[in-house]
């Protein structure tokens, strides 16, 4: 089987920085089993899946170990190629996922995803995350699948140095790390060794946690945010209730065909 295959540098304003993307474009899903092995094959953070469809299309998320509730830079790279290569007259997509209906919005050069938000809460039952991250947080939040911790500034945000072991062993398998920012309103890092992603270079559904739990403590909707990867990615974010809107650019970076084994 024949699939094209993309891959996208997305929140990037040029290649080779922001977070890597593949996007595979399918007639219809094919197991889950293939899938998770295309992207390991592929062996990026994310590989998306899109199933065009008259109303919203299909979109499924894959790291190199597991499939994803929700996935922000995969979502953009997905609809980059669908505005560059599959209907370059659409200035919106919808997509159907795991987590309801996403959209992007094309505004200029910024690709616009509108994702609802995540509540982080208090947490009662604090992880060491001293060993994990080689630094305490001034505070530990938690949502169902991610423990956040934030920082008193953007240079201890910097100075985090993972301990992938330490990561491992924690009961959720997604950590981020925030701090209010130097030239920007907030950075972060985030780290999910559980799912097969060590740190990721720039991770969209984390500021779905993020824009809320800032907005409330800057009392401001619009942030502009920085993740402090090796990559680096800029986002642009706005909070409209329940729902959060993350702007960034993209770049197509490969465009080819991906041949897929597949038994009879």
């Amino acid at each position: 089987m024949r699939v094209p295959l993309y891959q996208v540098d997305a929140f990037a304003e040029r290649a080779f920085t922001g977070n890597p993307a593949a996007v595979c474009v399918l007639d219809d899903w094919l197991p889950d089993d293939l899938l998770q092995s295309i992207a390991a094959e592929n062996n990026l953070s994310e590989t998306a899946f899109v199933v065009p469809r008259e109303g919203p299309w299909g979109l499924r998320w894959f790291t190199p170990r597991a499939e994803v509730d929700l996935c922000g830079h995969a979502t953009l790279a997905s609809a980059l190629v669908v505005f560059e290569r599959l209907q370059p007259d659409a200035r919106s997509i919808r997509f159907e996922t795991r987590s309801g209906e996403v959209s992007v919005d094309r505004e200029g050069e910024l690709l616009v995803l509108d994702f609802p938000t995540i509540a982080a809460h208090p947490c009662t039952d604090t992880p060491d995350l001293y060993a994990c991250l080689g630094r305490a947080p001034v505070e530990v939040l938690v949502t169902h699948n991610t423990y956040v911790g934030v920082f008193a500034t953007e240079a201890d945000v910097r100075a985090i140095e993972p301990d992938p072991v330490g990561l491992l062993a924690l009961d959720r398998n997604r950590v981020l790390a925030t701090a209010p920012g130097d030239e920007c309103d907030i950075v972060s890092r985030f780290f999910a060794p559980q799912l097969g992603v060590p740190e990721d270079p720039v991770t969209g559904s984390a500021h779905a946690v993020l824009a809320p739990l800032w907005a409330a403590r800057l009392g401001r909707n619009r942030l502009t945010a920085r993740q402090l990867s090796e990559r680096g990615g800029t986002l642009e974010l706005e909070l409209r209730g329940d729902r959060v809107r993350i702007g960034g650019r993209a770049v197509l970076y490969l465009e080819g065909v991906a041949e897929i084994p597949v038994c009879e």
